[in-house]
């Protein structure tokens, strides 16, 4: 961790967020050799204890309060760190997805109010997506929830262990190959 007055928690958080990014496709705008489309292997994403994931709980939309599955987080997500609205087969390709699971993704998204499509400023013929208000709420809340996650694991370790993992951890994410 380069920043030793950083908290440990938001530390573990980041390290563990740019793990997760890194097994998943290179988003279309970050450059470099694209993956071939496909879905992503599961391997969990919080699932189970009191905190168990990033579909529960507060600033979530949608039936019975919840985001969906990892692929609709990851859509969120990806359209939060990107620079403008994605095509469709750009969404595909960061989410992991083939496009038309992606279409589906981005409809689901949509009638959640979610996300919305607007009109390709280069060509009329084509949509992009954009995250609404509520999107970036809903991100904002998945990143609030992975932080309380992260929190509750480590309420047993002591600061010194919070310092260790963290820079543990963030050694970890700075090696891990993309």
């Amino acid at each position: 961790m380069a920043n030793d007055s950083r908290d440990p928690v938001d530390a573990i958080a980041d390290a563990l967020a740019r793990l997760r990014a890194k097994r998943m496709p290179r988003p279309p705008w970050a450059g470099g050799p694209q993956p071939l489309r496909g879905p992503l292997p599961h391997v969990g994403h919080g699932h189970g204890g009191p905190h168990g994931g990033f579909g529960h709980g507060r600033g979530h939309t949608g039936p019975g309060g919840r985001l969906g599955g990892p692929a609709r987080m990851r859509l969120l997500e990806a359209l939060a760190s990107a620079p403008g609205p994605l095509a469709v087969g750009e969404i595909a390709d960061a989410v992991g997805v083939d496009q038309p699971r992606a279409s589906r993704l981005v409809q689901q998204a949509v009638e959640m109010g979610l996300v919305a499509r607007e009109a390709d400023p280069e060509d009329a013929r084509r949509t992009r997506v954009a995250l609404t208000d509520a999107g970036r709420e809903a991100v904002r809340g998945l990143r609030g929830e992975r932080r309380e996650s992260v929190a509750a694991a480590l309420e047993s370790f002591t600061d010194d262990e919070r310092r260790e993992l963290a820079r543990l951890l963030g050694k970890l994410a700075d090696g891990w190959p993309a």
